[in-house]
């Protein structure tokens, strides 16, 4: 028995007899996404026969994560494959199921799933209406479209959307591939991604502008300096949650908080507005956590209200 089936057992679960030990796979979106976890499945014993890709840059990952794989268009990927790995972007993921429904591509029998995080089952009704069985697997990682991706997948959580008999099926899938599957309910995608958007992008975006804010600032290595703290306060907010909380906002500090906002309103005005929101965010949940006194939390308030004019230039 393959590892990967013998895992799927370990972990409490019988394959799923529609699910078989190998598949043909085609992947339509032979970009970051769609290549490791086309890279994922081979390495589950699965077969990619196919892959669809309009950039050179999918060529090329495809041609190094999916070696000897035609390019084809996606009504011919479709129509080589059991198994259809659609990992397209988010605004064009509608428009191809339903346009390879117009085409007939789809054929009763074949399994889908997508690895976009903000649509669930919906985007996928034209090919279930077609006898198609729809499923949501969305790894919750980030990619570079780079081979050690494909180890990042190992231990890797997967949010799970299918329909209730389809469910062991998909969790089969994203076991092979070492993922580990939890469910999120149709209603609830929109909510899961954006969540995991402003935790992973959002959190990019800051340690950008806080690496530049130290450049303005003279100091050259910005990561020396910011890696061990930002260490400290994920491990603190992902242990302690808003008790982990520490700095102006979390004392109280009007004064050091509108120093802040009037250092960057002369130095780095693009900065004040991302500033005052996430200030004000901040003020918001540390008195919900009871981390500040409806007194202290009123001047901070008061000075971040984004109603007035020049909020946080008092």
């Amino acid at each position: 028995m393959p590892a990967a089936r013998r895992n799927v057992r370990a972990a409490g679960l019988q394959p799923a007899p529609d699910a078989p030990a190998r598949l043909r796979v085609g992947v339509i979106g032979a970009g970051r996404v769609g290549s490791v976890v086309g890279a994922a499945l081979v390495s589950a014993g699965h077969d990619v026969v196919a892959a669809s890709g309009l950039s050179s840059a999918s060529a090329e990952r495809a041609a190094r994560l999916l070696p000897g794989v035609p390019l084809q268009p996606a009504d011919q990927v479709v129509a080589a494959s059991d198994l259809v790995v659609l990992a397209v972007p988010d605004d064009t993921l509608a428009g191809l199921v339903s346009g390879l429904a117009g085409t007939g591509a789809w054929r009763a029998g074949q399994l889908v799933f997508h690895t976009s995080g903000a649509h669930g089952l919906a985007v996928l009704e034209p090919a279930e209406r077609a006898g198609v069985l729809p499923l949501a697997l969305h790894p919750a990682m980030t990619f570079s479209g780079a081979p050690e991706d494909v180890d990042r997948l190992v231990g890797s959580p997967f949010g799970v959307t299918s329909h209730p008999a389809y469910r062991p099926v998909a969790e089969t899938l994203v076991l092979e591939m070492g993922g580990e599957p939890f469910f999120v309910a149709e209603e609830d995608r929109g909510l899961y991604h954006a969540a995991l958007v402003t935790g992973a992008n959002h959190l990019v975006t800051l340690v950008a502008e806080a690496a530049d804010l130290l450049r303005a600032a003279g100091v050259a290595e910005p990561a020396r300096v910011l890696t061990p703290l930002l260490s400290a306060a994920l491990d603190n907010g992902l242990r302690r949650g808003d008790k982990g909380l520490t700095g102006p906002v979390s004392r109280g500090d009007v004064g050091t908080v509108r120093s802040h906002l009037r250092t960057l309103a002369e130095r780095a005005p693009e900065s004040v507005a991302a500033y005052v929101a996430m200030a004000r965010r901040t003020t918001e949940r540390a008195l919900d956590a009871r981390r500040l006194k409806q007194h202290e939390a009123a001047p901070l308030l008061d000075l971040l209200d984004p109603s007035r004019d020049g909020a946080g230039s008092r």
